[in-house]
């Protein structure tokens, strides 16, 4: 008989809350458990394995869309280890991306520090005043939203 895991243990084993590994569930990442008498969740070494995969992959900033697709090549083992490439190219060049944004936004902040030399009084401090001057565009609020996030694609629980 193979090994059985309460959601407590594959979270534990894992480092994965219990409710990503739910998430995960209801995302279709995850095959769902089978249920006890008592309807609790059990988890098999096939769900860790994934779940260590899918772990991985989130490391690595994936979203759950390109996730959804390697799990499609792992669970293919016959099929073309080449189809994976493309995906990965895709995701470096978009890290990238994130990178000259991130610097982009790193020198704005420099920029703003600069405002406020020497220190003084809210009331003439140069910072506040540099923000009071100018709302962000919806496309800038968006910008700096995705860059909360950490994230190129929508929000998703348990990062």
């Amino acid at each position: 008989m193979s090994r059985s895991f309460t959601i407590g243990t594959l979270a534990r084993d894992t480092e994965c809350p219990p409710e990503t590994i739910r998430y995960y569930e209801r995302a279709g990442l995850l095959p769902p458990a089978s249920r006890t008498a008592g309807n609790y969740r059990l988890y098999g070494p096939a769900h860790l394995e994934r779940l260590v995969f899918i772990r991985n992959c989130r490391l690595l900033d994936m979203t759950l869309d390109e996730i959804k697709q390697l799990l499609r090549f792992r669970d293919e083992p016959q099929s073309e280890c080449g189809v994976a490439h493309p995906l990965i190219d895709e995701h470096i060049a978009h890290i990238g991306e994130r990178i000259a944004e991130l610097e982009h936004l790193q020198a704005q902040l420099q920029a703003l520090r600069q405002q406020c030399q020497p220190v003084g009084a809210a009331k003439k401090c140069g910072i506040l005043d540099r923000l009071e001057q100018k709302t962000p565009s919806s496309s800038e609020r968006k910008k700096t939203q995705d860059h909360i996030r950490g994230t190129h694609g929508p929000a998703t629980p348990g990062r």
